[in-house]
């Protein structure tokens, strides 16, 4: 591939089943970076097969891709347009990745973050409401588990994300917690989201964490809602860092 803001050929994976979607993927780059910008036009079928050294088949199916994702609109006899921002599906792995990578990337990781704050905080306030003794059990054993695994960010991160699932099932919101993984699925691997995690972050963590489980544990919705609200946003203020107030997370 090339490098952003660079434009010329790119070096393929000769694969037939690969080529249409690594084209699809350059592209995305490449409109989401502003080389394309929203308004302006695709190059024609037969530069974008010279550029990329790809048939016209595997260009039609690349711009296929792109408009399943809202990126461009594809008139007859008036060729292919790429569409306003507002109308990009965000959500899509390709599109999301490459906002990231931008300079206002850390904009789009707040509102994922104000996004996954919004349906956790009010999934907690469902568990408090359903939580068993069992699923008490669990979270206080996965906060203890946490607190021996402050040394270890990765085994911590693992019991992390099996604390939040623990509530997330146990609201019985299939969508929010669908929504909430798919999200952390695309954006667990990049730095920009991970952060540098560091002893003193997972101990503060696990405070938090800790707090949720005792409001769930008394059957306080209104005081687990809180907790988790307040978790998720320290959290991230915490791995955030780069320029800039994260005035997107206020409320």
């Amino acid at each position: 591939m090339t490098a952003p803001g660079k434009s010329g050929p790119v070096a393929w994976s000769r694969g037939p089943a690969n080529l249409a979607s690594a084209l699809a993927a350059e592209l995305v780059g490449r409109i989401v970076r502003g080389q394309h910008p929203p308004g302006s036009a695709l190059p024609p079928e037969p530069v974008l097969c010279e550029t990329f050294s790809v048939s016209r088949t595997v260009v039609r199916e690349a711009v296929k891709m792109l408009q399943e994702k809202g990126l461009v609109q594809v008139r007859q006899g008036s060729g292919t347009t790429v569409t306003p921002r507002a109308t990009w599906n965000v959500l899509d792995e390709l599109v999301l990745a490459a906002s990231i990578a931008e300079p206002d990337g850390l904009d789009v990781l707040d509102d994922l973050v104000v996004t996954r704050r919004l349906l956790e905080s009010d999934m907690a306030h469902v568990a408090a409401r359903l939580a068993t003794s069992d699923v008490v059990e669990g979270l206080l054993a996965l906060v203890a588990r946490m607190d021996t695994l402050v040394e270890d960010p990765m085994a911590y991160a693992d019991q992390d994300r099996a604390f939040h699932d623990l509530i997330m099932r146990t609201s019985g919101n299939r969508i929010a917690r669908a929504v909430v993984r798919a999200l952390e699925s695309q954006v667990l691997n990049t730095s920009r989201y991970m952060g540098q995690p560091l002893r003193e972050h997972c101990v503060a963590s696990n405070l938090g964490h800790r707090r949720i489980a005792e409001r769930i544990a008394a059957h306080d919705p209104d005081g687990a809602t809180d907790a988790m609200f307040t978790h998720i946003t320290q959290a991230w203020v915490v791995r955030r860092g780069g320029p800039g107030e994260p005035v997107r997370l206020r409320r």
